[in-house]
């Protein structure tokens, strides 16, 4: 309804534009019959509004950022006789209105120590509480999952057949130990202990990655560490997607120090899941040649 409030008014300031420029006795009648009905329409949708104890004019659902939304800011820049007027009225003076001056050439002209702070905050702190409280689940959630891996990987590597993805999970297995103290850093600037909550996703993944190098025993090189690989391929997505959740809950905490943490661990993922997908590419064309006749 509101949204027909806003476009009735809309079209009764098109119909006026359009009844300023005929000429035409007739036109201009039915150009007004019909500006007056976009009037009576917009009347009906703010009354039926009011009917279900609804404000006509509230616009939208997300509640605009205290104190902010009172604030006025004065974008004139011009002083003296060529300057413009800086009309005041109940527009922008009395309760509840601030009155800022030129928000953005306080620093130029020096007024930034005397100026009202911009209420610039999307949320309070109060409000951000159960999105902290979510944070710090993801992130003992993804602590167990990591140390987890620091015991799977050597074992990954040791099933590996051949050198580059030895390497290359050795590699990994590094890293994971320099993400495991990102975390928790993470945690600490939180102001919560750095406790592991147990991941049952990434047991299941070690798991299945367990089975798949118990199987890979009785296969030849390549299809051994293709399956290996794919282990390896689901271990990385699913952290993919917990560090890009986990990410995404401190930016909207402004948690720049968490955020570019997590973002490093999360580039390092994947990174390894490129990597391990370029390995994958030769090692299927030596799983599809036929096997040598001696």
């Amino acid at each position: 309804m509101r949204s027909n409030i806003a476009a009735e008014a809309r079209a009764k300031i098109v119909y006026e534009r359009l009844i300023n420029f005929c000429r035409d006795a007739g036109t201009r009648d039915a150009l007004q019959f019909l500006m007056t009905r976009e009037i009576t329409h917009m009347r009906a949708f703010a009354l039926a509004l009011e009917s279900m104890g609804k404000p006509p004019f509230s616009i939208g659902k997300i509640a605009p950022t205290p104190q902010l939304v009172d604030q006025f800011f004065n974008d004139s820049t011009g002083e003296g006789d060529h300057g413009e007027v800086d009309a005041r009225g109940p527009w922008n003076e009395g309760e509840p209105w601030e009155f800022v001056e030129s928000p953005a050439f306080q620093d130029f002209n020096g007024t930034e120590a005397d100026a009202p702070s911009i209420h610039a905050e999307s949320s309070d702190p109060a409000e951000s509480q159960p999105i902290k409280e979510l944070l710090i689940v993801q992130l003992r959630d993804i602590l167990h999952a990591e140390k987890q891996l620091l015991k799977a990987l050597p074992k990954m590597a040791k099933a590996a057949r051949s050198a580059q993805l030895q390497s290359l999970m050795q590699r990994h297995l590094e890293e994971t130990g320099a993400q495991v103290e990102r975390l928790n850093e993470s945690l600490q600037i939180l102001g919560a202990p750095a406790r592991a909550k147990p991941c049952k996703g990434m047991a299941g993944l070690v798991e299945e990655g367990e089975e798949v190098m118990s199987e890979g025993k009785e296969k030849d090189d390549a299809p051994a560490d293709l399956a290996l690989i794919g282990a390896a391929q689901r271990v990385e997505h699913y952290e993919i997607a917990a560090y890009t959740t986990a990410r995404n809950l401190a930016l909207q905490l402004r948690q720049p120090a968490v955020v570019q943490l997590l973002t490093a661990s999360l580039g390092e993922e994947q990174n390894a899941g490129q990597l391990l997908d370029q390995l994958a590419q030769p090692l299927m064309s030596v799983a599809k040649m036929p096997a040598s006749v001696e």
